[in-house]
């Protein structure tokens, strides 16, 4: 069947919502609100262990916690996973070196979660490894078009490799740190 009005034949179909476009908006508000989600979760949570904030322990009690669960020199680990949790969150939330920030998290929540296992799964370490999964989801994936890391040339294309490479290095050193807790 011809168009009545043939001017009707060169216009163009309208664009599709799976268009490319689409696509890629759909992906970059996705991974904006993965992203805050997991880093503001985690910067809170980080910010509980540092300052005590939110009805938080503290640096000196986590310390006390992270003595507890069998980590050399607690304090510095504490400090270090609150700085951690904090900074690596913050920078998740904003899309910022988003496979270090992701990569990062992740190696924090398998400690987290090393340190819940024998709570069990319900109530004990699901939640840790559900941060920690999101976290290396967005190491691998990048941060998208809605962040810091698209103004920066190095990450405004992410790579795989990025991603993998950061992840490795988290999971040698929470490797590292877990197997310290346990001697």
């Amino acid at each position: 069947m011809t168009s009545p009005h043939p001017e009707d034949a060169t216009a163009p179909a309208p664009a599709s919502p799976r268009s490319a476009a689409h696509v890629r908006r759909a992906h970059d508000v996705g991974l904006l609100v993965l992203r805050l989600g997991v880093g503001l979760i985690v910067a809170a949570r980080g910010a509980q262990h540092l300052f005590g904030w939110w009805g938080g322990l503290g640096i000196d009690k986590t310390a006390v916690a992270f003595a507890q669960f069998g980590y050399p020199a607690p304090k510095a680990m504490a400090l270090i996973a609150g700085l951690t949790e904090t900074f690596g969150g913050l920078a998740l939330a904003v899309g910022l070196l988003t496979p270090l920030a992701g990569a990062a998290v992740a190696g924090t929540m398998a400690n987290a979660v090393a340190a819940a296992w024998p709570l069990g799964y319900f109530g004990g370490f699901e939640f840790p490894l559900l941060i920690g999964v999101g976290a290396a989801g967005l190491a691998l994936s990048g941060a998208g078009r809605i962040s810091l890391d698209a103004f920066l040339p190095l990450l405004r294309s992410q790579r795989l490799i990025y991603g993998i490479a950061m992840l490795v290095l988290a999971a040698i050193l929470a490797t590292v740190t877990i197997r310290l807790s346990k001697t």
